[in-house]
């Protein structure tokens, strides 16, 4: 019943934090949009009372006519709309997905003992520190003399976030890698939003109320964070769908991978950016393509030089019977699995056969089964389900 509870959490949490995330993103996306599509007023009373652009738009059968003033207007609207729940909901519903599968699970989806010997308690003190951490380090930076420059902070922090895959690799499985690199660029996300963006907001509303010239500095900073937040925001939402793609967590160099999509993810941003300003060069995107493509070619999987000699599907049988079927079964002797994962079982011969390719690519070309090897398959038991899928005739 445990299992069963954790898997509705895990399905009414995770819609929760799929809403709010393109409620965020959305609006993150339409405000970059926004500044980089602004005209001078046309109107001169309107630059007479402060707006430095404006941008007509139609949608959904009206039009709108947005203004952007360059500090505040001398009165503010009875209604001012805020952006910033959608925010923190995300953060929130996140880090609870988080705490339930990772931490909660660790054993199942943080720690593969194969990278490094961990307790439970050890690898959820270190990911907690990698996330508060991470938000520390990048904001003294900003702050720092680097902050000053645009581009140096850009590369220094490129330097940092590709030191912090690799070090996230060499300490837990790849998946749970990846989702706490994403866990902690969606936290330096959010806090630039609490602790930047919305102070600084409140501030400029604050003088404006009192009928005073709004310090144009807390807008400069927030606009900084601003523009970290979108080139965050593709590699973050490569990490949140890559649990389904075990040839990037699961390959030798699965650090190296999420940096190279990493980059290739802020250079596809770069690219839209300046698009929405009029002046874009193709080379980021360009760039972004061969990043991607050189990485599908170089872990594609290779042709295994198999042993020699036959395998029986009885050897076949009893490796499935003792490495997956505690899981992949119509009723699953795991604890953490109510159900078979994906509906995959392997209870009869037929199931097997039928599953054959699914089977040599989890166990044999992606190694990323059983899941955290927390039934201990030996490098001998792949070898026999290797070696029986290359001697199927024809090859799925």
């Amino acid at each position: 019943m445990e299992a069963y509870i954790v898997d509705w959490l895990n399905l009414l949490v995770r819609w929760l934090h799929f809403i709010t995330g393109i409620a965020w993103i959305g609006s993150s996306f339409y405000f970059i949009w926004l500044d980089n599509h602004l005209q001078a007023p046309r109107d001169a009373a309107d630059a007479g009372k402060g707006v430095g652009g404006e941008v007509w738009s139609v949608h959904g059968g009206g039009f709108y006519h947005a203004q952007k003033y360059r500090t505040a207007p001398a009165e503010l609207p009875e209604t001012l709309h805020w952006f910033k729940w959608e925010a923190y909901s995300t953060w929130l519903s996140g880090m609870f997905l988080l705490i339930l599968l990772y931490w909660y699970g660790a054993e199942v989806y943080l720690i593969d003992p194969t990278v490094a010997e961990l307790s439970p308690a050890a690898a959820v003190a270190l990911a907690a520190g990698f996330i508060v951490g991470g938000w520390v380090v990048y904001d003294l930076l900003c702050k720092s003399p680097l902050g000053r420059s645009d581009n140096v902070l850009g590369i220094v922090l490129f330097v940092a976030v590709a030191i912090l895959a690799w070090g996230l690799c060499q300490l837990f499985s790849g998946r749970g890698a990846y989702i706490h690199f994403g866990a902690i660029l969606g936290t330096i996300m959010v806090a630039n939003v609490f602790f930047v963006i919305i102070p600084g907001q409140k501030q400029m509303v604050a003088a404006a109320a009192r009928g005073e010239q709004p310090d144009p500095a807390p807008g400069i900073r927030g606009k900084q964070r601003s523009v970290h937040n979108t080139y965050f925001t593709l590699p973050v939402l490569f990490v949140m769908t890559s649990n389904h793609y075990a040839m990037t967590y699961s390959h030798a160099y699965n650090w190296a991978i999420l940096i190279a999509i990493t980059l290739a993810g802020a250079l596809i941003r770069i690219y839209f950016v300046a698009r929405h300003r009029g002046n874009a060069s193709p080379v980021s995107v360009i760039a972004a393509v061969l990043i991607l493509a050189a990485v599908a070619a170089l872990i594609a999987p290779r042709t295994s030089a198999t042993s020699a000699g036959s395998v029986s599907f009885d050897e076949v049988r009893v490796v499935m019977e003792h490495r997956c079927t505690a899981c992949h079964s119509s009723s699953p002797s795991h604890p953490a699995f109510p159900a078979p994962p994906g509906g995959v079982m392997f209870d009869t011969d037929q199931q097997i056969v039928a599953e054959a390719q699914r089977i040599h690519q989890q166990t044999v070309t992606t190694r990323v089964m059983p899941i955290g090897n927390l039934t201990g398959m030996t490098d001998e038991e792949r070898d026999i389900l290797d070696r029986w899928y290359q001697s199927l005739e024809p090859q799925p």
